[in-house]
């Protein structure tokens, strides 16, 4: 991870470190985040209300636009000017870069209180833990290794989803040959990315995508399964369509919607598109695991509690903490996002089959040790070296480049970049 600026780190440590005594203040908290819209607003919403029944004062600090990047550079510029916001929308090793500036509020009363190691995985647990103690809450799980199916685009050439990447060849060939697009994608870095580590962990399997993409083991990045990877990433894209350059990923869901393309591979959020327009999991569209043997990709999304001054927002953290990880929020938030919840234990009542077939895997692969943090959607990387292989990724995918010139490439550029 790159250091933050001197400037930074000395404004955390003016900052009056937090404690956990017991508070009597009616709490408050200011809260920034980047979920403006849709089902992310109405969720945002339930939990401001779920805050204002138990007393406390939301302060509501939405910044919109860039994923997550322009609320960022506010959060830089608050903590440099010594008013951080109680509680901050981050994910990945952002939080540990910030956490070991320094600046993160530590949570073990409320999570010992809630009995949180019982109830999330190991996975997901090192994401929001920073040397033994939590420091962030998690909201939610993305799949990311998701293929999206239109059923009846498949049944015209007698196909089935493909459950190996020869499979997925073959049914794309005979799409191809029927006219049809086999694979519906955006043309944007991040969804390249998305594509890529896919086909890491299908390729390569759980143990290589981990050298190579976790612990950026040279001799990984450098190898003949990595060539392979870029041998399989040009198969697709010679079966995405003319027009894919720039599209964004909901327009490419729509595709496999009306049965102009067969095939999407993207994270669940997908799912929200699909529900949009009342179509049905297991009727109107199918979704599947990319090839693989057993593997997980996960996005998390994840509250960071700052350090604040004052017993009102303190007790505003831990209600917030206590809140966003209780059961009652977890299934409402996650209705609305098209994610499954971080805890293992809520109930699947409420949640379609896409979910509960993503609840059954991801506790499966958090027993099996195959339960994987996303590249491309900055839980396993984040900042330069995240920006590197998206980089390569997104370069050969739209030139020529042949598969060893990307690998040499790659090998150099995370390098550089560490």
């Amino acid at each position: 991870m790159k250091p933050f600026s001197k400037a930074l780190v000395s404004a955390i440590a003016l900052a009056t470190a937090v404690t956990a005594a017991p508070l009597k203040a009616d709490p408050k908290a200011e809260v920034l985040h980047y979920w403006t819209s849709g089902g992310e607003a109405k969720a945002v919403k339930a939990l401001q209300e779920a805050f204002a029944a138990r007393g406390g004062e939301w302060v509501d600090a939405p910044v919109a636009g860039g994923g997550g990047d322009a609320q960022a550079a506010v959060l830089r510029a608050r903590v440099l000017a010594g008013d951080p916001p109680a509680a901050v929308q981050i994910k990945g090793p952002n939080i540990q870069e910030w956490a070991e500036a320094g600046a993160l509020a530590d949570l073990s009363n409320v999570a010992a209180s809630q009995n949180w190691d019982a109830v999330l995985p190991d996975a997901i647990q090192n994401i929001v833990k920073y040397e033994g103690n939590y420091v962030a809450v998690p909201v939610n799980v993305h799949r990311v290794d998701w293929i999206w199916a239109n059923p009846e685009v498949l049944a015209k050439v007698g196909a089935s989803v493909p459950t190996t990447w020869d499979e997925f060849n073959a049914t794309a060939d005979k799409l191809l040959a029927a006219g049809i697009i086999p694979l519906a994608h955006g043309g944007q870095p991040w969804q390249d990315a998305t594509v890529f580590e896919t086909v890491v962990l299908g390729i390569g399997g759980v143990d290589f995508y981990r050298k190579a993409l976790v612990e950026l083991d040279m001799d990984a990045l450098g190898s003949d399964t990595m060539v392979k990877v870029f041998d399989q990433m040009r198969k697709m894209r010679g079966y995405v369509d003319p027009d894919f350059p720039g599209r964004d990923w909901n327009l490419a869901t729509a595709m496999v919607m009306r049965g102009e393309a067969a095939m999407q591979i993207m994270g669940d959020w997908a799912k929200g598109e699909f529900a949009a327009a009342g179509k049905m999991p297991g009727k109107d569209y199918i979704c599947a695991s990319t090839p693989s043997e057993n593997g997980y990709l996960l996005n998390s999304d994840s509250f960071a509690m700052f350090n604040v001054k004052g017993d009102d927002l303190i007790a505003g953290q831990n209600l917030l903490a206590e809140l966003i990880l209780g059961t009652e929020f977890q299934e409402t938030f996650n209705l609305f996002k098209g994610s499954i919840p971080a805890r293992t234990d809520v109930s699947r009542g409420a949640f379609d089959d896409c979910a509960i077939k993503s609840m059954d895997d991801m506790v499966s692969a958090a027993d099996g040790g195959t339960l994987l943090g996303s590249m491309a959607h900055e839980i396993a990387q984040a900042g330069a070296v995240r920006g590197a292989f998206i980089d390569i990724a997104t370069a050969h995918f739209n030139s020529d480049m042949s598969s060893q010139e990307a690998v040499e490439k790659l090998v150099k550029a995370i390098k550089l970049a560490q």
